[in-house]
């Protein structure tokens, strides 16, 4: 009996890398640091966001998959929006 598969994707293509979280500067400071209450402050945040090294494999990542909330890669959500439309 003959059955039509697709065959399988490699596994790489189809998780994101996500390496870069290993050594974030992010992964030694708290949730609540990178997503603050409505009005607070970012800067501290992405002070840190600015000394890392996956910075732009963490910006990179939230804006493929449309992170809306928090900072990442030293944005915010409105400067990822404003990122986006410019990018086209």
């Amino acid at each position: 009996m003959q059955t039509d598969t697709m065959p399988s994707a490699p596994q790489a293509l189809l998780t994101p890398d996500l390496s870069w979280q290993q050594d974030a500067l992010c992964a030694q400071a708290g949730p609540e640091f990178f997503f603050p209450a409505p009005g607070s402050s970012t800067r501290e945040a992405k002070q840190l966001c600015g000394a890392c090294e996956g910075r732009v494999a963490c910006l990179e990542y939230a804006l493929k998959h449309d992170e809306r909330f928090g900072v990442w890669g030293g944005l915010s959500e409105k400067e990822r929006i404003k990122l986006k439309r410019r990018r086209g």
